[in-house]
């Protein structure tokens, strides 16, 4: 029985590995939260498009996740996978799209790192034994020439990262707009 249990323990453990990537990414604490909280202002511009209401809204509806633990499967404060973090974002604008990283990737318009704007997701392959999409974050800010995004981290949860972090920037396939 003690067998069972420990296979099973170490099959769920792998899959949560491969699910949306381990990682060991830093928090970012090199700006205070008070110019964080700058950074996803609305414009002071009254005439919003509405393309860009609804990418203000849904990086908030991500934001909102930060600090939740990570959850294989998970969409809420309980619990939050990658895609499943990205796939709430969408779904409370009213936007549907695929549930899992790999088919978030097939969607919308694949672009170049320097055509990336906030609300754009990049995609990432983690475990190079599988070279299969298995990662997604979702675009928050870029500052000069850094990418920053929010993701579930296996090891830490919602957090965001940078693009320029070693790990990530060496796992990253694509980028893609769905808006």
């Amino acid at each position: 029985m003690l067998k069972v249990f420990k296979s099973l323990f170490l099959g769920l453990f792998l899959i949560s590995l491969i699910s949306c990537g381990s990682s060991r990414s830093k928090v970012i604490t090199t700006k205070s939260e008070e110019n964080r909280s700058e950074r996803y202002s609305r414009p002071e511009n009254p005439e919003i498009q509405p393309a860009n209401e609804k990418v203000y809204n849904i990086i908030s509806n991500a934001k909102r996740f930060e600090g939740t633990r990570y959850k294989y499967g998970g969409t809420t404060k309980r619990g939050m996978d990658c895609s499943g973090l990205i796939y709430t974002a969408f779904l409370e604008e009213d936007i549907a799209i695929p549930r899992t990283s790999r088919a978030m990737s097939l969607e919308g318009e694949r672009l170049y790192l320097k055509e990336v704007n906030p609300g754009d997701l990049l995609f990432f392959e983690t475990n190079k034994n599988r070279k299969v999409i298995n990662h997604v974050g979702l675009v928050v800010e870029i500052e000069r020439d850094d990418i920053y995004f929010i993701h579930a981290s296996t090891s830490r949860g919602v957090i965001v990262s940078s693009l320029s972090e070693p790990y990530w920037n060496g796992n990253f396939v694509m980028a893609r707009r769905i808006l």
